[in-house]
């Protein structure tokens, strides 16, 4: 005889999850990847991580001093049973659009992809770049 654990008080929410997992994936099959932006003296970075994502299907446009990174993720395998416990793996298309805190120069931004995270390094604009005026003291005679 097989021993089955008896859970009353999970199995509504499971069904609960269930449903809303189905609603939100007929809206949309993609997921919306997290940023981290701050500045430098120099430069506005972004950060996101896109592990699993082949670099050369990400897009980059700066536009107005939006910065807004598309591309998409495919699922290596497939799993036949789709008897699934928790599926939290996305795969799909992804779109972000972030306006950048201050003017930027698009033409000069740098991308680098290293261990699954996109280092986006944009340099500001020499109009909000800090500048230092000297003060003329005048001696009183």
């Amino acid at each position: 005889m097989r021993l089955i654990k008896w859970t009353p008080f999970l199995e509504p929410w499971e069904e609960r999850d269930k449903w809303l997992d189905d609603w939100k994936a007929g809206f949309d099959s993609g997921f919306v990847p997290a940023i981290d932006v701050y500045q430098t003296k120099e430069a506005v970075v972004i950060e996101t991580p896109l592990a699993g994502v082949d670099p050369e299907k990400v897009n980059i446009s700066i536009e107005n001093d939006v910065l807004t990174i598309e591309g998409s993720m495919e699922k290596k395998s497939e799993v036949e049973e789709k008897d699934y416990y928790r599926k939290e793996m996305r795969a799909g298309s992804f779109h972000r659009a972030v306006a950048l805190p201050v003017a930027v120069e698009g033409d000069k931004a740098k991308a680098d992809f290293d261990n699954g995270v996109l280092k986006i390094s944009i340099p500001k604009s020499e109009k909000t770049k800090p500048k230092s005026i000297k003060v003329n003291v005048k001696k009183k005679k």
